[in-house]
C-alpha cells in the first residue's frame, strides 16, 4: 500500500498543516466572539439579574487571552503580520481584561465596558472571518471591505472604552493599594499599580494614532488593489 505522504515534500506538508491550524484557530475565534456578541445583545434584550460582565466573563477571558497566540503566529512566520504591531494590539486588550476588569469591580460598571464589548466583538468576528476565508483563497470583497472600513468607528470606540475602564479602576486601586508595593519590603522597591495604569493610559497618546494610521495605510493598500483589479 502506497503511503500518501511520499507524494508530498516536507515543505508541502508543513504548509498544509499551517493552513489547517490557522483555519481551525480563526474559526474558533470567529465562533467565540460571535458567542460573546450574542450574549451582549441578549443581555440588553432580556435584562437578566446578572451584570453584563458576569454574562460574558468566561468567554471574554478565554478568547481574548487566546489571541496572544497571534504574536507567535507572526513571530514564527505563520502569518505575514508584524510581530511588534501585533504585540501592541494584543497587549492593551489583555491588560484591560486580566489586569483591570478581573481586578477591579468598579471598572466593570463603567460605560467603557459595554463600549469595548460591542467594538471588540464586531471587529473580531469580521477580522477572523476574513482570515478564515483568506487561508484557502480570497475573502469576498464585501467582507474585506467591512474588515478595512468598520475599524474607522470601532477602533476609537474600543480605545475610548479601554481608557474609561482603566480610569474607573484607578480610584479604587489608589485606596485599596491592590497589586502595589510600599516600603518596607524585602525587595526594597516601591510600586503603585494605579501609577502603572496612568502610565499605560498615557501610552495611548503616541501608540493609538500610529496603529490607527497603520490601519488606514492597510485599507488603501488592500481596497485600492482590489478596486483596481475589479476595474480591469
Amino acid at each position: 500500500m502506497v503511503n500518501i505522504h511520499e507524494y508530498f515534500s516536507d515543505d508541502q506538508r508543513r504548509e498544509s498543516f499551517k493552513k489547517r491550524y490557522l483555519l481551525f484557530y480563526n474559526s474558533i475565534q470567529t465562533l467565540g466572539w460571535g458567542f460573546i456578541l450574542y450574549r451582549v445583545l441578549n443581555y440588553y434584550i432580556s435584562r437578566p439579574q446578572e451584570s453584563l460582565y458576569d454574562i460574558v466573563k468566561c468567554p471574554l477571558i478565554t478568547f481574548q487571552c487566546l489571541a496572544f497566540l497571534e504574536y507567535y503566529h507572526a513571530k514564527y512566520k505563520l502569518t505575514k503580520s508584524n510581530p511588534l504591531v501585533t504585540f501592541q494590539q494584543i497587549y492593551s486588550r489583555i491588560m484591560v481584561v486580566c489586569a483591570v476588569l478581573m481586578a477591579v469591580e468598579n471598572s466593570r460598571l463603567s460605560l467603557g465596558f459595554p463600549m469595548i464589548m460591542f467594538a471588540w466583538s464586531i471587529t473580531e468576528i469580521i477580522r477572523y472571518m476574513t482570515y478564515s476565508f483568506g487561508i484557502y483563497g480570497q475573502a469576498p470583497f464585501s467582507l474585506t471591505w467591512l474588515r478595512y472600513t468598520t475599524f474607522i468607528p470601532l477602533y476609537p470606540l474600543g480605545v475610548t472604552g479601554e481608557l474609561l475602564c482603566m480610569y474607573a479602576a484607578i480610584e479604587d486601586l489608589k485606596v485599596s493599594k491592590q497589586w502595589s508595593m510600599e516600603l518596607p519590603n524585602k525587595y526594597n522597591v516601591v510600586f503603585y499599580y494605579h501609577h502603572y495604569l496612568i502610565f499605560s493610559m498615557l501610552l495611548y497618546i503616541p501608540y493609538f494614532p500610529k496603529l490607527y494610521l497603520h490601519m488606514f495605510s492597510q485599507r488603501r493598500k488592500v481596497l485600492g488593489l482590489n478596486t483596481s483589479a475589479k476595474e480591469k
